[in-house]
């Protein structure tokens, strides 16, 4: 099991989220979260003070998959969230120990559906 973590632009969460669904990927977390990397932020001008903005809005998704779905699950967001240009975003693949379905108790593999 893992546990796909995706940081993507806002503006691709759509094609992103159609992207998942094509790859028979229908569970996700979605979270708004603020951040910066290679991009730095920008400077804007606001009633005559200038302000450097350096926490950019960015997507948070969070997947839980198994094994034979890691690879779909990472192309699909990389499908969805490419544009060529720096901030597209990361993605990060984590060992997903356990997991628990609440509702049933159900346990690992079959947890995650």
């Amino acid at each position: 099991m893992k546990l796909i973590v995706a940081m993507i632009q806002p503006h691709k969460l759509t094609d992103v989220k159609k992207a998942l669904f094509e790859a028979d990927v229908h569970k996700m977390t979605v979270t708004n979260a603020l951040g910066c990397g290679q991009q730095k932020g920008f400077t804007e001008t606001y009633r005559g003070v200038i302000t450097e903005v350096n926490l950019l809005k960015k997507i948070r998704l969070e997947i839980a998959v198994n094994e034979e779905y890691t690879q779909r699950t990472v192309e699909a967001i990389i499908k969805g969230a490419r544009s060529g240009a720096i901030g597209d975003g990361k993605i990060f693949i984590l060992d997903l120990p356990e997991c628990i379905r609440i509702r049933t108790g159900e346990k690992g593999p079959a947890a995650v559906g």
